[in-house]
């Protein structure tokens, strides 16, 4: 008993490993949350946090998910991309019911989240190739 349907034994779907992905979702998810409830009661952290931490998370997500997983290039930038999306949609959600940002921003700001999770994602793998390197 090989696999167990589509999913395989170990939670795989293709190139998606599920475990090291919910891993790197939820620090990104928590890591968001924070930024967004912080920004909604320092009008600094709003105007000077919200743009670039947003998507230093999401590409941090990513970067966990492929410097967890390493199994090639496009695994980890499609990982990455994942996380990254997850966690930066919803902490934009989570800023748009906080009324802290335009609601039009949320499709904007997801592909953004995506794009920045799917580089980290790519830099992840190469930290994962020099870890490999070194062992």
């Amino acid at each position: 008993m090989a696999e167990l349907g589509r999913w395989g034994i170990e939670g795989r779907f293709g190139v998606i490993d599920f475990k090291p992905l919910q891993r790197a979702t939820f620090v990104g998810l928590v890591l968001q949350i924070a930024m967004y409830a912080l920004g909604h009661y320092s009008d600094w952290v709003q105007a000077n946090v919200f743009g670039f931490g947003g998507m230093m998370i999401s590409a941090s997500a990513g970067y966990l998910y492929a410097m967890d997983r390493g199994r090639g290039w496009f695994a980890s930038a499609t990982g990455g991309a994942i996380a990254g999306g997850i966690c930066g949609l919803a902490g934009i959600a989570l800023s748009v019911l906080l009324g802290d940002t335009v609601q039009s921003f949320i499709a904007t700001g997801a592909t953004i989240s995506v794009f920045v999770g799917a580089v980290g994602g790519v830099f992840g793998q190469m930290a994962a190739n020099l870890r490999a390197i070194g062992r």
